[in-house]
């Protein structure tokens, strides 16, 4: 048995099934964990989420920003974007069963056994594990009830981008969303900047990427991470992991094998 954690794949599938041949994946043995941004921008966003759903019961999965972005689209809250690849997961008759699979995953994972966790964009540095996975379920919790469309709809936004406990509603799922699904660089207490798009060297002055501040309340523990195509799987901080090496860009789609830290990788031709 083996787990494998795996970046953005974003509705490239056969970039996908090219890594599953590779690390000779056996879904009733081993194990993936996807890091987020499982669909769009790629060439087979449908069939790419049915392919994982016929694998669900061997798959972990936290959400990211495009997988948030088609479930607003699906209920009205968002319109399509230009770039987006989603028209035909949206006709799809089972479209509705997938959209229901994906608000039950997490935003976080962490296991316990393994020393790993799992997020799509990061953690921020004011947050240790346990605040982390706490805030997480309050995001998750509301995707998983009738209130989702409410949350859908405040959900966009660059502010608030400090925390503050005191933040309540939908600023405070919005900005708890953003950290997890959004964030690249942000200041040492959080404050988030989510304009810049670029490698480490781009970092605004008074910013870094979030990985990289020394009293970063998680820095004890194993990360990985998508999101952030432009580090191209580098962050030189030992036990955080880039998982996301820009397969929809014409990169290529990566996985990690846990157990022993084994990377595997596809090339991805856009």
């Amino acid at each position: 048995m083996a787990t494998y954690a795996i970046g953005d794949i974003q509705g490239c599938l056969e970039p996908l099934q090219c890594l599953l041949q590779e690390i000779k994946f056996n879904p009733s043995k081993d194990k993936l964990w996807l890091a987020g941004d499982l669909i769009n921008r790629g060439p087979d966003t449908l069939e790419t989420l049915r392919f994982l759903y016929r694998l669900r019961d061997s798959i972990t999965i936290v959400l990211g920003n495009h997988d948030l972005h088609f479930i607003a689209v699906y209920y009205g809250q968002r319109k399509r974007g230009k770039n987006d690849t989603l028209d035909e997961l949206l006709r799809a008759p089972d479209c509705a069963d997938l959209v229901y699979w994906l608000r039950q995953q997490k935003l976080v994972h962490h296991d316990p056994l393994l020393n790993f966790t799992m997020v799509h964009a990061g953690i921020p540095p004011q947050w240790d594990l346990s605040e982390a996975l706490a805030h997480a379920r309050e995001v998750e919790n509301v995707l998983q009830t009738d209130k989702v469309e409410i949350f859908l709809a405040g959900m966009y936004g660059n502010l608030p981008n400090r925390w503050n406990d005191n933040l309540a509603g939908v600023d405070r799922l919005r900005l708890i969303t953003n950290y997890f699904t959004r964030m690249r660089f942000c200041s040492a207490d959080g404050e988030l900047e989510l304009q810049t798009k670029e490698s480490v060297d781009a970092a605004p002055i008074g910013f870094a990427p979030w990985f990289s501040f020394a009293e970063r309340k998680t820095w004890d523990q194993r990360i990985l991470f998508g999101h952030w195509a432009a580090l191209e799987g580098r962050t030189d901080v030992e036990n955080v992991y880039a998982l996301d090496t820009g397969c929809v860009w014409g990169g290529s789609l990566t996985a990690l094998r846990l157990e022993d830290e084994r990377w595997f990788a596809c090339d991805c031709l856009a």
